[in-house]
């Protein structure tokens, strides 16, 4: 019962988000921000981790680059640059609603096409598929 309390609430903030920023150092897939671009909520991430996997630049929303330590822990180098990194196209697409509403569907439709479980289930059927027709050795 609270999993999905938890679970419609967060759906809830997301859906009711105009922008949604993931600051984060470290994300090895960034499943927060495609959960964001299925609720239909443009994003603003670092490009860190797996996130660009997830996030396409300038069209489900923006990657912001981030110079960070190699060691932990793995903090910006420049904090204060990096902030005002994200705050600069969050406030670029607070301001223009036309854009937000592109990315809006793109992302929403990035999410359905390939990383729904009906997509994954295919992407899965169709790489067996392939090692199936490879010679065995």
């Amino acid at each position: 019962m609270i999993r999905w309390w938890i679970k419609k609430t967060v759906i809830q903030l997301y859906s009711a988000a105009e922008v949604f920023c993931c600051p984060s150092i470290y994300e090895p897939f960034g499943i927060i921000n495609l959960e964001a671009m299925a609720c239909e909520t443009a994003v603003v991430a670092a490009a860190v981790g797996g996130i660009p996997e997830v996030v396409v630049h300038g069209e489900t929303g923006y990657l912001v680059p981030l110079a960070q330590k190699h060691e932990s822990p793995f903090s910006p180098l420049h904090p204060d640059d990096f902030a005002r990194d994200l705050a600069d196209p969050i406030n670029k697409l607070m301001a223009d609603p036309e854009r937000r509403a592109r990315f809006v569907k793109a992302g929403r439709q990035r999410a359905i096409e390939h990383f729904s479980w009906t997509s994954i289930a295919q992407q899965t059927k169709q790489l067996y598929a392939s090692l199936l027709k490879q010679p065995s050795a």
